[in-house]
C-alpha cells in the first residue's frame, strides 16, 4: 500500500458525475411528505408551487440509486472540488492515540462550508427554470452565504431570512450575503404575516430556523416568478451533499483504506446525511460494516430526545408534514453559538436511517465542543466552525478510547466548514461566558404535546 499522505486529493477526472440517493438502497423507504390540510401524500403539484420543478421531482424520487449531476453544475463545482481528504497525523500525535483520524474538508471554498454544493444545484434549476429570483432561511449563515454567490453567479435575486441571535452574533457572514448581492433580514420579522405572528406569540424572541422557513415560505408564495430553497433536511439537500460522502469513499479506496467509524454534526441533517450515503449504501446493501455517529447539540437534541412522528418542518406551519426525530416545530432552542444546529428536526432520511438502527446519535455541550474546537485549531491549523466543532468533539473522544484499548480504529469525521466568522463565539468561550444549556423534560414535553394528530 502506498504511503498515506497528510492530503489526499483525488483528481479532477474522479469528481463524481452522478449524485448517489440512498433511498434507492432502503427497503423502507422515508416516510413520504404529507398535505397537512389532507393528511395525503403531497403531490408534485402541489410542491411545485414552493420549490422548483426539477427540485420536485428530485424530492419525491426515492427509487433512483443515482442521478447525473448537470455539466453546468460539475462545471462549477471544479472552482473548489474535490476537497481534501486529510489524515491528522498531528492530533494524532499530540492525542498519543493508535487510531487514524481522516477529515473531509469542505471549507476550501470562499462561502466557508459545505452548504455550496446543494446552493449552486438549487441556484442553477431555478435560472433553468427562468424564475426571477428565490427565497431561504439561514442559520448561522453557511446557507445563507452560499446560495448568495450562487444566485450571483446565476444573476437571481437572492431574499434570506436569517435567524435573529446569528443575525446578530454573526455581522460579518451577513455582510458576505449582502456583497454577493442578497437582502438579509433577521428572522422573525415584521414583514411578513408569519413573522408578526411569531412575534407576538414569543415577545423578545431570538428566532430559530424554524420561523425563518416560515417566514422565506411566504414571501415566495406572494411574489411571482420566485420559489423557495432550502439549506438542509429534504432529500433533495441531501442527494446534492452526497458528493461529500462519494469523493471520501473514492480517496480511502484510493489508498486502501476501510473506515470504522464515520462522524458527522447533525442539525437538520445535510451534512451528515451527505458525508454517510455511500458508506449506509453499503450497509444497506449488506457489502459492509461501518459504526456512524450523529453527534447534535445538547441544546436541540432532536435524534436523542426527541421523538419519531409527523411534524410541521416550520414554526408558521405553513410546510408539509414530515415524519422525522423532532422536538416539536414550536421548540425555540436556546441562543446557542451553533446556529446551524437550531433546527427542532431531523431529515427524514437520517432519521429513518437512525429508527432502523443504522447510525447511532449522541448530543454533547457547547463548551465541551468549542474545547475540542481550540484544541483542533491549535494543533491542525484550521479554525473550525462551532457546527463542524461537534463531530470533533466526538472523533476527539473516540480516538483517546483508542488510546485506552489499543485499536488502531480508523476514524473519519466531516469537517464542515471554517469558524472565521464565529469569533463572537470563541470570544466568550476564551473569557468564559459560554453556558450549556440543556431543556428540561418538561420544556421538551411541552413542544411534543402539540405535535399534528397523524
Amino acid at each position: 500500500m502506498s504511503e498515506i499522505p497528510y492530503k489526499i486529493y483525488l483528481e479532477e477526472g474522479e469528481m463524481p458525475k452522478q449524485w448517489y440517493n440512498v433511498r434507492g438502497d432502503m427497503k423502507k423507504k422515508p416516510a413520504p411528505l404529507l398535505n397537512p390540510g389532507t393528511g395525503q401524500p403531497v403531490t408534485a403539484a402541489e410542491l411545485s408551487h414552493v420549490f422548483c420543478d426539477e427540485l420536485v421531482s428530485q424530492e419525491l424520487d426515492d427509487t433512483s440509486r443515482f442521478i447525473d449531476i448537470p455539466e453546468e453544475i460539475r462545471s462549477f463545482y471544479r472552482m473548489y472540488r474535490p476537497s481534501p481528504l486529510v489524515r491528522a497525523y498531528c492530533l494524532e500525535e499530540k492525542l498519543k492515540t493508535p487510531a487514524h483520524i481522516y477529515y473531509k474538508f469542505e471549507g476550501n471554498n470562499t462561502s466557508g462550508s459545505h452548504k455550496l454544493n446543494s446552493a449552486i444545484a438549487q441556484a442553477y434549476y431555478a435560472k433553468k427554470q427562468g424564475l426571477k429570483g428565490v427565497t431561504t432561511e439561514t442559520g448561522a449563515g453557511q446557507w445563507g452565504t452560499a446560495l448568495s454567490m450562487a444566485c450571483s453567479y446565476f444573476d437571481l435575486d437572492c431574499q434570506v431570512y436569517m435567524v435573529k441571535v446569528s443575525y446578530e452574533q454573526k455581522p460579518f457572514r451577513r455582510e458576505v450575503m449582502r456583497t454577493y448581492g442578497a437582502t438579509v433580514t433577521p428572522s422573525p420579522s415584521m414583514e411578513t404575516s408569519i413573522g408578526r405572528k411569531i412575534n407576538e406569540e414569543f415577545p423578545g424572541t431570538t428566532g430559530s430556523l424554524g420561523c425563518a422557513i416560515s417566514e422565506a415560505v411566504e414571501a415566495a408564495t406572494s411574489q411571482e416568478g420566485y420559489r423557495y430553497v432550502l439549506g438542509s433536511v429534504l432529500s433533495q439537500v441531501l442527494l446534492h451533499q452526497s458528493v461529500i460522502g462519494l469523493e471520501t469513499k473514492a480517496a480511502l479506496d484510493k489508498y486502501g483504506i476501510k473506515a470504522d467509524m464515520i462522524i458527522g454534526c447533525a442539525g437538520g441533517g445535510s451534512n451528515l446525511g451527505g458525508l454517510i450515503a455511500p458508506f449506509a449504501g453499503e450497509m444497506l446493501r449488506g457489502e459492509n460494516k461501518y459504526e456512524i455517529i450523529a453527534v447534535e447539540p445538547a441544546s436541540c437534541p432532536s435524534l436523542t430526545r426527541g421523538v419519531y412522528a409527523y411534524d410541521f418542518c416550520d414554526t408558521g406551519k405553513v410546510c408539509p408534514l414530515a415524519k422525522m426525530y423532532t422536538l416539536g416545530s414550536g421548540f425555540i432552542p436556546s441562543a446557542n453559538h451553533a446556529g446551524g444546529l437550531r433546527y427542532h428536526g431531523m431529515s427524514s432520511i437520517v432519521s429513518e436511517l437512525y429508527d432502523q438502527g443504522l447510525i447511532k446519535a449522541t448530543s454533547v455541550e457547547q463548551t465541551n465542543v468549542f474545547e475540542a474546537a481550540e484544541m483542533f485549531a491549535r494543533v491542525e491549523g484550521i479554525l473550525p466552525a462551532p457546527e463542524s466543532s461537534h463531530a470533533i468533539r466526538v472523533a476527539l473522544d473516540e480516538a483517546l478510547k483508542c488510546k485506552e484499548t489499543g485499536e488502531a480504529k480508523n476514524i473519519v469525521f466531516g469537517l464542515t466548514g471554517t469558524g472565521y466568522f464565529d469569533m463572537v463565539a470563541y470570544q466568550r468561550y476564551n473569557d468564559h461566558e459560554m453556558n450549556d444549556f440543556i431543556p428540561t423534560d418538561e420544556q421538551l414535553q411541552k413542544s411534543i404535546a402539540k405535535l399534528p394528530k397523524i
